[in-house]
């Protein structure tokens, strides 16, 4: 089993609802502006905005942008504290209690897909109640990053241990994915060729971001339709 994802840039339209349920489910915490011009955004995931074409025929697109779970992470090497690794079905773990703060795993990467916590962020009544249970509130010192919302993987995992099954495609869906209106994330076993996931990473429109690198990242996108290309095509044809 190797979990991945795909996200579809022709279905996303920059809504950012992926962005707001990845803050609720894994006890984000929002450090104000000040903090956010010193470049200490705390957000795990966010949405990169681009534009496409020439004025006046001007598109704005967009990319989610989260941690690649790379099976070649640049992260896991450097970190002295082995904070960071690779787990038996392809997740790049990252081990809150046992971080020290070093950041070398930030530097390492080439997505800028880390938050380091700073600070001891506080959530005033009543939002310290939404806060999730499965998921533990981080102190200052360490690094955060997305996991494909293992706490999710893992209570699937034992669910289906327990009824002496499997887990099944679509069992599980990260906060991300299971709020987007479009469904442009799609997440699945990419070693799984019946999976969605894997069947959508095998689109001739797929790609992975900075692939150059060579570190093989397991969130692949798809390229936006251009439909201009594809209506004179139809013209053609």
């Amino acid at each position: 089993m190797r979990w991945g994802m795909t996200i579809d840039l022709d279905r996303c339209n920059g809504c950012e609802a992926c962005v707001v349920a990845c803050r609720a489910e894994n006890n984000v915490p929002t450090v104000g502006e000040e903090d956010c011009e010193k470049g200490r955004m705390m957000s795990w995931m966010r949405v990169e905005r681009y534009w496409e074409g020439e004025f006046p025929d001007v598109k704005a697109r967009f990319m989610p942008v989260l941690c690649q779970q790379c099976d070649e992470a640049p992260c896991e090497p450097v970190c002295p504290v082995y904070a960071t690794y690779h787990s038996s079905d392809g997740l790049n773990i990252q081990v809150h209690n046992r971080c020290i703060g070093t950041r070398f795993c930030a530097n390492a990467c080439p997505y800028t897909a880390r938050a380091f916590n700073w600070f001891d962020y506080k959530w005033d009544a009543p939002l310290d109640q939404q806060l999730n249970p499965e998921v533990s509130v981080r102190s200052r010192g360490m690094m955060e990053k997305c996991t494909f919302c293992v706490q999710r993987i893992r209570g699937a995992q034992i669910k289906a241990e327990d009824g002496k099954t499997t887990v099944k495609d679509g069992d599980v869906q990260p906060a991300c994915a299971q709020s987007c209106p479009s469904e442009a994330i799609v997440f699945g076993d990419l070693d799984d060729p019946t999976s969605r996931a894997s069947r959508m990473s095998t689109s001739g429109r797929a790609f992975r971001l900075l692939e150059d690198l060579g570190t093989k990242p397991k969130v692949i996108y798809l390229k936006p339709v251009d439909w201009n290309t594809s209506q004179e095509k139809e013209s053609a044809s």
